[in-house]
């Protein structure tokens, strides 16, 4: 899969992730978007937005958007603190289907 880590998404992250395509917003010079803008960049080119950004269902139609979010929710952003977390992730990445939200970790973790 092609995916894509939000700016608050840590990137050493992605060496979790190996088997997938992973490009972070600011690599790609998205850095500074929206979650709108980048909800819209990220639509034709990747198959899931990953973000921590727990706030980002609230804000957006995701429906809309033609590409799955998944929120990572833990403790803190830190990769130590989300690293548990990639088991359930690389479980769920190959089910996700366009305009869904999937939540993975602590439910009101209050960060992001």
């Amino acid at each position: 899969m092609k995916l894509l880590f939000d700016e608050g998404t840590p990137w050493p992250l992605r060496h979790y992730l190996a088997k997938h395509e992973v490009w972070t917003a600011r690599y790609r010079g998205w850095d500074g978007k929206s979650n709108g803008e980048l909800l819209a960049l990220a639509r034709d080119e990747f198959d899931a937005l990953i973000t921590v950004d727990q706030h980002i269902p609230h804000q957006q139609n995701i429906s809309e958007e033609d590409v799955a979010v998944v929120i990572l929710a833990a403790r803190t952003n830190r990769v130590e603190d989300l690293a548990p977390l990639v088991p359930e992730l690389l479980d769920r990445l190959p089910f996700l289907k366009r305009g869904e939200v999937v939540r993975i970790g602590v439910e009101g973790s209050g960060y992001g």
